[in-house]
């Protein structure tokens, strides 16, 4: 067993134009007045980092890692990327949003430029030092998740391979760089579940470089099991949000939320602590799994601010935090005992 590093925090909520959120130094400064250890960077935020440049440069990311008051870059965040890989044309006006002016209305030219962010931002992180990049996997199949109308035959098959072979060029450098592409479990994408995790994973050919980011919110507004996830698949684990929710279906709605808001659904985030899912049994499986990378607060909440969020995250995450046992807690018992003493015990000749 191994230590869970952190406290960390996801600074693509915080980011903005007002100091101290308006760039690196400054925004690093204010985590560190809060008691975290380290900072994951969203990689599309060019107010954070130029992720072309640091992909060529690795003295720029070595400035990069010196502007951050002594914080740890646990991870570069590809979502915004990642997202843009695989977009079902339903989709393409609503993510056209995420990329740049020139690109809306082409989805093609789009989908090769999130490849292209995706390679540098792979780049970024091998020039950084990392081994863990997160991401969405993008969706070809989400508005197809429910089986009605019925789904026709070989349809999922198909959509799984073709995710893949869209994947395939990112995954190609992923191992030639030797970074593992951790997959947030999401909903929305077509890995948002361990089934379709499975299934793209088969897809791949059962590529080594396709691995998981664990976010128990998501697992607790889907009604998953979020603790024998970690049994499944802890191998496969190598990113962690740590972000709370709660799920209190009522006679009116449940899963599906009725296109109600945020605060209004049964299902819905909230700060650490104020939710449902059980961190000490979270904290607990992922150490005896051999989780040894950062435990990063992704704050997002439709109640309490992000101010308040963050200042008590960064205690909650500490306290949850196990230094593994270095000895059986009934070592005060144990004797010295041979061979011959053993065969005598078990009353047997040796």
């Amino acid at each position: 067993m191994t230590k869970i590093k952190g406290p960390a925090i996801f600074l693509a909520q915080f980011s903005g134009d007002k100091a101290p959120f308006d760039n690196l130094n400054n925004i690093t400064a204010w985590a560190k007045s809060l008691g975290y250890k380290g900072v994951q960077i969203p990689a599309n935020d060019s107010s954070l980092i130029d992720i072309d440049l640091a992909s060529r440069s690795k003295a720029y990311c070595d400035d990069l890692i010196g502007q951050c008051n002594g914080l740890h870059i646990t991870e570069l965040a590809s979502h915004i990327f990642g997202q843009l890989v695989a977009v079902n044309p339903a989709y393409d006006e609503l993510f056209d949003a995420f990329t740049e002016p020139l690109l809306r209305g082409k989805p093609q030219e789009r989908q090769k430029w999130a490849v292209q962010k995706m390679i540098n931002t792979i780049k970024a992180s091998a020039n950084m030092g990392l081994r863990v990049l997160p991401s969405f996997s993008g969706a070809l199949m989400w508005h197809l998740f429910y089986p009605w109308p019925q789904r026709p035959e070989g349809l999922v098959e198909q959509g799984f391979k073709s995710l893949a072979l869209l994947w395939k060029p990112v995954l190609d450098a992923a191992q030639e760089f030797g970074v593992d592409i951790a997959y947030e479990i999401h909903p929305g994408e077509d890995l948002h579940d361990g089934i379709s995790f499975e299934r793209f994973l088969e897809a791949t050919g059962n590529h080594p470089r396709v691995n998981i980011l664990y976010d128990p919110s998501h697992y607790i507004l889907q009604c998953l099991d979020y603790l024998q996830f970690i049994d499944i698949y802890g191998d496969r684990i190598k990113a962690f949000h740590v972000k709370d929710a709660e799920f209190n279906p009522t006679g009116r709605q449940g899963v599906y939320g009725g296109y109600s808001s945020w605060q209004d659904r049964a299902g819905r985030f909230r700060s650490l602590g104020d939710g449902q899912v059980d961190f000490n049994q979270v904290f607990t499986k992922l150490t005896e799994a051999g989780f040894e990378s950062w435990a990063v607060l992704e704050w997002e909440c439709c109640i309490k601010d992000s101010a308040q969020g963050a200042a008590e995250g960064a205690a909650f995450i500490e306290s949850m935090i196990i230094d593994p046992a270095l000895r059986a807690f009934d070592d005060f018992a144990g004797t010295a005992v041979d061979q011959e003493a053993i065969q005598k015990i078990l009353g047997v000749d040796q």
